[in-house]
């Protein structure tokens, strides 16, 4: 498939939704086809994502509900509506909009779910963002927040966790992420 200048593919992302051998379940896979990035913007986005094949504890495991409490969800790229994936939390930080903000180490077999922002800028990390888990003085995400707690416990670094949440593309920053998290378990 030939596609016009500036636009060239990247990578093509093999999905792995991993769960945790105690569970008893099958690891289940999810191909994503061409997924592009704009050189000119430096913002990627994906071409086409094919159908997912998902276990069904991360089909049931997600709160689309969340969705009302994401600020300015229009930069974010859904890719895959749920997902979990595992790994060591490598940071935790609070953002400016309430969110916590974690960089997620992926435990082996899950690498080709970071791409190459994630790689420069996030030292091959994904990243993991809880909304609404802080307070905010900004306007509007203190609006997207307001009446809502949100439950989803945090995790310390160093922990090794299941998180399950939305595989979203980031389109301001270039990677990708769970966003919002709708579970973070302890593994």
């Amino acid at each position: 498939m030939h596609q016009s200048a500036p636009t060239r593919y990247v990578l093509t992302l093999i999905l792995v939704s991993a769960f945790s051998a105690c569970s008893g379940e099958k690891t289940n896979t999810l191909s994503a086809k061409q997924v592009g990035t704009t050189e000119a913007s430096q913002s990627a986005s994906a071409k086409q994502v094919g159908t997912a094949e998902v276990s069904q504890s991360a089909a049931t495991g997600c709160d689309a509900s969340l969705w009302d409490h994401v600020y300015s969800p229009k930069r974010l790229q859904q890719l895959v509506s749920c997902l979990s994936v595992t790994g060591t939390i490598g940071e935790s930080d609070v953002d400016e909009d309430g969110d916590q903000h974690f960089l997620l180490k992926l435990d082996p077999g899950q690498d080709t779910l970071v791409n190459k922002r994630n790689t420069k800028k996030k030292g091959g990390d994904i990243v993991l963002e809880i909304v609404c888990a802080n307070p905010t003085t900004m306007k509007k995400p203190k609006a997207a927040c307001a009446g809502y707690t949100n439950p989803v416990p945090m995790a310390a670094v160093g922990a090794h966790v299941r998180a399950t949440g939305t595989y979203v593309l980031d389109t301001h920053n270039g990677w990708v992420e769970i966003h919002p998290v709708s579970k973070l378990e302890r593994m």
